[in-house]
């Protein structure tokens, strides 16, 4: 099992890319938004000597600045990847609150394998 609370307020994937011209082209990329939250998640969370294996279960509680955000965790599990577990494919169980924090906005995050 691994706890961890990650501090900053995550993007909603939904709203995680912007549309730019590249070469002409329109291409799809992360926000500034989203890029700050990977770079600081990255920061704070560990890469496990060990990464957890098999079909996992994961809880948290997401804490935002203010009411607006929808609760959408799939920044957070995409972020997780190859530091906690190899994919997250492995997530066969979610359970997960929106909190209101707006001095400290933050995600309490437990991973845990899924006993059979």
């Amino acid at each position: 099992m691994v706890e961890l609370t990650i501090f900053g307020e995550p993007a909603s994937k939904a709203n995680s890319r912007r549309l730019v011209t590249i070469k002409g082209r329109p291409r799809f990329i992360k926000s500034q938004k989203a890029l700050d939250y990977l770079k600081a998640f990255d920061q704070q969370c560990p890469v496990l000597d060990e990464m957890l294996e098999g079909e996992l279960k994961v809880t948290m509680t997401i804490y935002y600045a203010s009411r607006r955000p929808d609760l959408d965790e799939s920044v957070i599990l995409d972020a997780m990847q190859d530091r906690i577990y190899g994919n997250d494919r492995q997530v066969r169980e979610k359970h997960v609150y929106w909190g209101l924090d707006k001095e400290n906005p933050r995600a309490e995050i437990k991973v845990e394998a899924i006993r059979t």
